[in-house]
């Protein structure tokens, strides 16, 4: 045991972002409470100046913190600095699971990438501080590649030198009044030419365009730092999610989350456990056919891809999952902005339709939108690695499990940019307007270190979707009937 000086020289707070805890445990004055300490100011924080008494922090090593990585007992370690979040973990506004997903591991990497106020976050840790690490301990896991950690972190020193994560607000204000514009001149168009068929599919098609686009901002205002101030960032989230999208923001945060910080790893990250319905990667497949697991015919769950996976996943898939969450959580500001949707739908087009054609309006624009964001999610992830977890560092585990589509003005426009899904995922705060400009670091750095950076054309990378499907009920069938 030794003295130090409990201060943080962290990177911020595990995911989950920290504008939640802003939006729901600060204080007027901008100076949050964390369990019951006494209040410092974050330049107080951040400078190591708050009045806070020096305690006496345990010394540990990797083999004790790895053995704390249940549920019931959550350990990380950030910036070497041995932190119990187990107490903490339900309050955690990214929900409890992320924490999870890092307990016994160096969590440095992804504490810094997925959050915004960083002053902010290292106040909500600072009871949570109990040791370091040991003198003669290395800052990660032995198993990991420390000269590639340390070369990724300086990448993004240099990238936050080049001022790459300060958003443009005038891209960004655009994109929203593109979205206006398309759902006012559906309006217009119904207005001044009537519903008949021909007028009702144009419109369904604006809209659709609009629904898809408001995807994409939604997720930039979900990940990024747009305004100063935060409440207005957590206003345009919950504005573009619940409102122009009418789903849940928590239900996002807490799925969403999850996602960014375990892509691909089975089974931290919900948006590969599609089972029953699909199989997907190497291991799920075997698993099914060894325990002769047959729910569908997996051999055409290519098919099924077409006929259920694209178009249900919007209007019926998410809408349901997202109504379930905000139901259970009792999120009632979530149910008042997802009900201001619906009111907006039949305020402007109930007169028109009716109260019935105005929910298959709703569906019809949802089921339209479905396949577009069905393959420009999938595309980049379902043909990559899928594997247990293997507590890599945070540059191969997003590199791994993410691929890129080639540039170009269309595919930016068509994807939201998540073309560059490798800078999206190792970079969840940059504005996306600067992800083709960091992409040849990126790169570069990956070829450093033997990962490779695959980048294809967007054909392909959708049939691709279809080709991984068919491999993996090839799998499932090898050890089902052997």
């Amino acid at each position: 045991m030794t003295k130090v000086e409990e201060k943080h020289a962290g990177n911020g707070s595990l995911v989950g972002k920290s504008q939640l805890p802003l939006e729901e445990k600060h204080q007027a004055n901008d100076k949050p409470e964390a369990n019951g300490k006494a209040k410092v100011s974050p330049k107080q924080e951040a400078d190591g100046k708050g009045d806070t008494p020096r305690k006496s922090l345990n010394l540990y090593s990797w083999q004790e913190i790895q053995r704390h990585n249940q549920e019931t007992d959550q350990w990380l370690v950030i910036n070497r600095k041995v932190y119990d979040v187990t107490s903490w973990a339900d309050r955690h506004p990214g929900g409890r699971r992320v924490l999870n997903h890092y307990a016994g591991e160096d969590a440095t990497d992804v504490f810094r990438a997925m959050h915004l106020e960083l002053d902010i976050a290292r106040l909500y840790l600072k009871p949570l501080l109990i040791g370091e690490l040991a003198p003669g301990e290395p800052s990660q896991e032995r198993n990991k590649n420390a000269q590639l950690v340390e070369d990724f972190q300086e990448l993004r020193r240099t990238l936050e030198a080049m001022n790459m994560f300060s958003a443009n607000l005038g891209f960004f204000s655009l994109h929203l009044i593109q979205i206006l514009i398309l759902e006012a001149l559906a309006w217009l168009m119904l207005w001044h030419f009537g519903n008949g068929w021909p007028i009702t599919i144009c419109i369904s098609f604006l809209l659709t365009i609009s629904q898809a686009q408001s995807s994409f901002l939604q997720h930039d205002t979900g990940h990024l730092s747009i305004f100063k101030k935060s409440k207005w960032n957590h206003l345009m989230h919950r504005f573009v999610m619940c409102h122009l999208k009418g789903l849940s923001v928590k239900w996002w945060n807490h799925r969403h989350f999850q996602h960014h910080t375990k892509p691909n790893i089975y089974p931290k990250d919900p948006d590969i456990d599609v089972g029953p319905l699909f199989l997907v990667g190497d291991l799920q497949p075997i698993k099914y056919g060894k325990k002769k697991i047959k729910y569908i015919d997996y051999e055409k769950q290519h098919l099924y891809f077409y006929m259920v996976g694209l178009p249900l996943l919007m209007p019926v898939y998410f809408n349901l999952q997202s109504m379930q969450v905000m139901y259970l959580g009792r999120y009632w500001k979530d149910i008042v902005w997802v009900s201001s949707f619906y009111i907006r739908y039949f305020i402007t087009f109930g007169p028109f339709y009716g109260i019935f054609g105005t929910v298959l309006l709703i569906y019809l624009v949802k089921f339209l939108e479905s396949p577009w964001i069905a393959c420009v999610t999938q595309m980049s992830h379902i043909p990559m690695k899928m594997s247990r977890e293997e507590n890599r560092d945070w540059l191969s585990t997003q590199v791994l499990a993410t691929c890129n589509v080639e540039q170009s003005f269309f595919n930016d426009w068509f994807t939201g940019h998540l073309n560059f899904q490798i800078e999206h995922h190792l970079f969840p705060t940059m504005p996306r307007h600067n992800y083709q400009k960091v992409a040849p670091l990126v790169r570069s750095l990956c070829a450093k270190h033997g990962l490779q950076y695959v980048n294809k054309p967007i054909l392909k990378a959708f049939g691709d979707i279809v080709r991984s499907l068919k491999k993996s009920a090839a799998l499932w069938m090898d050890a089902y009937y052997e």
